[in-house]
């Protein structure tokens, strides 16, 4: 086999094995168009280095062209183990999964401050994650590879962080920070990015080839999945919702920039415009407060629906933009927020469908996903798998069976 070839070979049955679950050799031969004498060995060489291994099938039934019971292939757990991180405001989610996906721990654990140095947080990760180790009764040299969702604009390819509300510094290689704490690889990208591949594994968007997710935290975030791929851009400044631009020198972003969607819809932009005409008791923390805020808003006709109903006109121009340049057949919305439905109450959605082309087709679907912050470090856990799983057949060499 030439190397690309083998390179290919490798890759497509690493991945089909895994999607399959368990699955005899012959099977994969018809899946992935590879001739059976090149799956045979390529799956010698994967079982060689410990990345698959063999299983009798579970019903026991006999092979009945050999006269023995069926051997099939599955990924072996316990080659590697990675684990997820979601970096929230104060608060850290961790997953740690093995080779296979299953889940073996999880971990939630507040932070000592909201936004850190790269080395402070990278030492936030490291205890944290040494804890989650421990919960499986593992260290934390075991673990292969970590995964980093962060909010903020992030080149996944670089392991850049060019902005994050999370860090003190801008353009911080945090992937290079944490990488020399743990000593093992890491990798970081947008957390928005990975609820969007969440979604795509264990989520909503498992039937779409097409969807975008929107988040709604302490701010605003999109994943965006085309033809089954996470778009990121050739920058890794792609999908940035929450800084399009909705008001030409407008209200000051916490990017540094004026007029993004996020400086009218976020919590802490709700709370600003809020600040400004009543005063707001200092000793009630930030979501107690945007709790009052929207709870006053529902309750009476005053300063805070009219705060409350333009950031829903706005969203919903957004939302519109993002159907009209995208028309995606299903947009998923996320987040912490979606414990407050200011941002995706009917009357929003509706102006949505006003602003967007009008076709003789049905709009996209927008459905909400309550879930929790463990399943965001899924997606980290998920991308950290891939990658992981790269290094392991770079790892085979040229030469190998």
């Amino acid at each position: 086999m030439a190397v690309q070839q083998r390179e290919y070979g490798r890759r497509r049955l690493l991945n089909q094995i895994r999607r399959s679950g368990q699955i005899p050799r012959i099977e994969l031969a018809d899946l992935t168009g590879i001739s059976r004498a090149t799956v045979t060995t390529i799956t010698a060489e994967l079982l060689d280095h410990g990345l698959i291994e063999e299983v009798a099938r579970a019903e026991g039934l006999p092979d009945a062209r050999r006269g023995r019971p069926r051997v099939d292939l599955k990924i072996r757990g316990a080659a590697h183990l990675v684990a997820g991180i979601k970096v929230s405001d104060r608060r850290l989610s961790l997953v740690l999964l093995d080779f296979e996906g299953k889940q073996l721990a999880e971990l939630e654990t507040e932070m000592t401050r909201s936004k850190n140095t790269p080395e402070g947080l990278a030492d936030e990760l490291c205890a944290a994650l040494a804890r989650l180790a421990e919960n499986a009764d593992r260290d934390i040299s075991d673990i292969s590879g970590v995964g980093v969702g962060i909010a903020g604009i992030v080149s996944a390819e670089q392991g850049v962080v060019y902005w994050s509300p999370a860090l003190s510094e801008r353009n911080v290689t945090f992937t290079r920070v944490l990488s020399e704490k743990l000593d093992r690889p890491t990798f970081v990208d947008n957390d928005a990015n990975l609820v969007a591949v969440a979604e795509k594994n264990f989520g909503l968007g498992q039937a779409h080839s097409d969807f975008i997710v929107v988040t709604i935290e302490a701010g605003v975030g999109m994943g965006l999945i085309i033809n089954g791929n996470l778009y990121r851009g050739t920058r890794g400044c792609g999908a940035e919702f929450g800084h399009t631009k909705v008001h030409l020198d407008g209200a000051l972003c916490r990017c540094g920039q004026r007029g993004c969607l996020e400086a009218y819809v976020a919590d802490y932009a709700l709370l600003r415009e809020a600040r400004t005409l009543s005063d707001l008791d200092p000793a009630v923390n930030d979501v107690a407060q945007i709790e009052n805020l929207l709870n006053a808003a529902r309750a009476e006709d005053g300063p805070e629906r009219r705060i409350v109903e333009r950031a829903g006109r706005i969203f919903a121009l957004g939302l519109a933009n993002l159907v009209n340049i995208f028309d995606p057949e299903l947009i998923i919305m996320a987040g912490e927020r979606m414990q407050f439905d200011h941002l995706y109450a009917e009357n929003v959605l509706q102006e949505m469908r006003k602003s967007i082309v009008q076709v003789d087709k049905t709009p996209p679907e927008v459905v909400i996903h309550k879930w929790g912050n463990l399943m965001w470090a899924r997606g980290a856990a998920a991308y950290a798998l891939d990658n992981i799983s790269e290094l392991a057949l770079e790892g085979l060499g040229e030469n190998a069976a």
